[in-house]
């Protein structure tokens, strides 16, 4: 299936998900009061979905790649700061797993799209040297 933006992408629309929970979970104190991790934590997940979205506009193959990989950066950066923001005490062990493993499925869901696009024949309209 060809899509024809990036919002149309089961991916980007998971990492949407993500980021709001992120946002949500990061708006409670004694979270919002630790104004760098909130900081963070939200800029990293959503660019987890801005990644996607600039690689997908970008119209070309290799620079949607080299997104993806960007956007794979900052869903493990996400996981990285949930272990900061459970070691704070600012979410419980339940809320630290199920955002963890949110950030760790779309990894590899990323992972997975890098890998589908890389065999592609398709190249895109732009190409890098």
């Amino acid at each position: 299936m060809a899509y024809k933006n990036f919002e149309e992408l089961p991916i980007w629309k998971e990492a949407r998900v993500f980021c709001k929970e992120i946002w949500e979970i990061s708006s409670h104190v004694p979270f919002s009061k630790d104004f760098s991790l909130c900081d963070q934590i939200r800029g990293s997940s959503g660019s987890v979905m801005d990644n996607i979205a600039e690689g997908f506009e970008r119209q070309g193959n290799a620079e949607f790649i080299h997104f993806l990989y960007i956007s794979k950066g900052s869903a493990g950066e996400s996981r990285s700061q949930l272990y900061r923001a459970l070691d704070r005490q600012h979410i419980n062990q339940e809320q630290f797993d199920e955002l963890a493993s949110k950030a760790e499925n779309l990894s590899k869901g990323i992972n997975k799209f890098i890998d589908y696009l890389a065999k592609s024949d398709y190249k895109g309209y732009k190409k890098i040297r």
